[in-house]
């Protein structure tokens, strides 16, 4: 198979697993809107950076486990990396249980730490006590999905997800509009259709068809010192989307209001979702790059770099059109028309943010790409930029300065800023690896000629 038959063999179900995990949050808000109303839809969106942490922690150890596994698995070392998979999974059911205990005793205050207000405040803890119940599943979960697309088997890892998600539609369609469960519905449906998740995964690496299977293993700790570092880069990426809701949440409401919380709700979904397409390019490059790097192939990582931004360039493209185009029908999902001047001003916010899209991805497939090739210091100062500082100052700043419109432009500033040390990373690997190219060259020549003249 040629190596772009191999990245889109990786990427297309890699981007379509993610679509489906933006599609359970949207899902949850459409139903919610259809049977409870927009003060619960805007008590769900309140409620993502807890779901989005728990993504992330999964992340952060599944995205390292899935690069060491990688690279040993392109070393032949198959053995070693069915007990690297094995403990991973162990340690991530032991820290979901971890995370239920502490969040169900802390429920109240952290709803008003994410800022549950004295309307939305039932919602929220209401929705969250039954996520956290399941917070295991969506740990493990997410973390098997990664990982059978490492394994070999990417197509199984998109019908799973897709099952899963038709699940979640069906369930959240009788809890909410047929049994009148309101957000509880909702987040009961959630759960449920990770917990199918986990038995359909668990039920591949059981029947041990591919690399990686269950096995006994060594309590070797410290191979969560590599794990961790490489995993980190794609943890704070996930996790910033839960940071970027919970600074917009903050910042709107000390400049508009409540009811532009709404607004912003509509327009993280669908940011959401264009973040998790980039991120299933850069998640779908990663396993194949990891294992050329192990092989010490240069070429093939460089060509998959390529790749990936090409992609990334013609996705960007199209999330903007379709930001710019259907502002008003994607708005009219979640949004009453008869509410015509909330709608009105969410289209136009809508329009605004959608600016950001131009940019958003290429500082996340450049901080995959580093993460796949064990550059964590790269990746870590690219998540980091992106996901939580230079947001965090925009926010801080631009709407002193711009008003209302300092907030909805905030995202594109802060990427644009971001893409800056992206671009400098990214030319510092090309000029280091273009130098081990050479210095291979003049290596075998040296050793052409020792042959010769022996």
């Amino acid at each position: 198979m040629s190596l772009k038959k191999q990245f889109a063999r990786y990427a297309i179900p890699s981007v379509v697993s993610m679509w489906v995990f933006s599609v359970y949050t949207m899902v949850d808000g459409m139903f919610v809107a259809w049977g409870v109303g927009e003060t619960a839809l805007a008590a769900v969106n309140i409620s993502l950076p807890f779901t989005n942490f728990i993504f992330a922690l999964s992340l952060l150890f599944s995205a390292g486990t899935s690069t060491v596994t990688a690279i040993l698995s392109g070393e032949g070392n198959y053995k070693r990396a069915g007990q690297v998979f094995t403990m991973n999974t162990v340690v991530l059911a032991a820290i979901g249980a971890l995370i239920v205990a502490a969040s169900l005793l802390m429920l109240d205050p952290m709803a008003r730490m994410l800022g549950a207000t004295e309307s939305t405040f039932g919602y929220v803890t209401d929705y969250l006590r039954i996520i956290i119940c399941f917070a295991p599943c969506f740990i493990i979960s997410y973390s098997l999905e990664v990982l059978i697309k490492t394994d070999g088997f990417p197509q199984l890892a998109t019908v799973g997800i897709i099952a899963s998600a038709l699940l979640n539609c069906v369930l959240d369609y009788l809890f909410v509009l047929v049994f009148h469960w309101g957000v509880t519905g909702a987040a009961v449906a959630t759960g449920l259709a990770q917990l199918f998740l986990v038995l359909l995964f668990l039920h591949h690496f059981l029947k041990r068809k591919g690399m990686l299977k269950f096995q006994r293993f060594p309590w070797t700790f410290g191979i969560y010192r590599k794990i961790l570092s490489i995993g980190m880069a794609d943890c704070v990426t996930e996790m910033s989307i839960g940071i970027v809701v919970f600074l917009f949440n903050r910042t709107i409401l000390s400049h508009i209001g409540e009811a532009a919380i709404v607004s912003y709700t509509v327009i993280s979904y669908v940011n959401n979702l264009v973040l998790m397409t980039t991120t299933g390019i850069a998640q779908g490059m990663q396993p194949l790059s990891s294992f050329y790097y192990g092989k010490r192939d240069s070429a093939s990582c460089h060509r998959l770099l390529r790749y990936g931004l090409v992609c990334v360039t013609a996705a960007s493209l199209i999330a903007f059109a379709i930001g710019q185009l259907l502002a008003g029908p994607i708005v009219g999902i979640y949004i009453d028309g008869q509410n015509t001047q909330l709608t009105a001003y969410t289209v136009e916010a809508f329009r605004k943010f959608s600016f950001s899209f131009l940019l958003l991805g290429y500082n996340v497939l450049l901080a995959g790409f580093f993460t796949s090739i064990a550059k964590p210091v790269y990746s870590m100062t690219i998540s980091l930029g992106r996901g939580l500082v230079l947001i965090a100052v925009c926010l801080a700043v631009l709407p002193w300065v711009f008003g209302e419109n300092g907030i909805w432009f905030s995202t594109l500033v802060s990427e644009g800023l971001c893409l800056i040390p992206s671009l400098f990373f990214l030319n510092r690997y090309r000029r280091s690896a273009a130098s081990e190219t050479d210095q291979e060259g003049i290596r075998e020549k040296s050793a052409r000629e020792a042959r010769t003249e022996a």
